[in-house]
């Protein structure tokens, strides 16, 4: 169920996170660590959101420096191995756009935010398939080096037949700016957004 926050926890970091990714953290900042040991005791979510650069379109009408659209971040996995430090790792749920922001006396921003509805399951057009045999060879190979499950840096059920999950997986992988990533996090359709990254690859289109 969706629902809008009044005041939700915002984690400003310098990337963009997609919903269904993986993220781990390591937290030490005391405004966060409060921020995470409330999330964890009371089962509360936090939205993830992009710090960009000045000059981004999104940023000259904001009140606060990050981007308006973010993602809710729920707590999978977490460990305290020593006072002032937590490492967790959080998995991406749906999108979120802030309609305002402001600070706490402790420097944690809160927002007022309405969530933005999850991309509609959609299935590769045949002109796409390159993106998606692409992406399963890089999992494949990730998986010969015996990398542990608990050390991959994406979540099963791995869905090679969905434009969103696969569009939102290169997002992740792909070397690109900030500004870009976010401006793919924005997009309404995931058929779109997976078009955008087919183009990067310069793979020709059949006629």
């Amino acid at each position: 169920m969706l629902m809008n926050y009044d005041a939700l926890p915002l984690f400003p970091l310098n990337l963009v996170f997609y919903p269904g990714g993986l993220l781990p953290l390591k937290i030490f900042e005391l405004r966060y660590l409060d921020m995470v040991t409330s999330s964890i005791k009371d089962r509360t979510p936090f939205a993830i959101v992009a710090v960009l650069e000045e000059g981004y379109a999104s940023v000259a009408d904001n009140d606060f420096p990050f981007a308006k659209v973010g993602t809710i971040a729920e707590i999978i996995e977490f460990d305290a191995p020593g006072a002032g430090l937590m490492f967790i790792k959080c998995i991406g749920k749906n999108r979120i756009r802030i309609k305002s922001a402001w600070q706490q006396a402790d420097g944690l921003w809160l927002g007022s935010v309405e969530p933005i509805p999850a991309d509609i399951t959609m299935p590769l057009p045949d002109d796409l398939i390159f993106t998606t045999d692409t992406l399963r060879q890089l999992i494949t190979s990730l998986e010969t080096q015996e990398i542990p499950e608990s050390e991959m840096p994406l979540l099963k059920p791995y869905l090679f037949d969905d434009c969103s999950w696969v569009s939102n997986r290169w997002c992740e992988f792909l070397n690109l700016p900030i500004k870009q990533k976010q401006r793919l996090l924005e997009l309404d359709s995931p058929l779109v957004r997976l078009e955008l990254i087919n183009d990067m690859f310069n793979v020709s289109k059949p006629e």
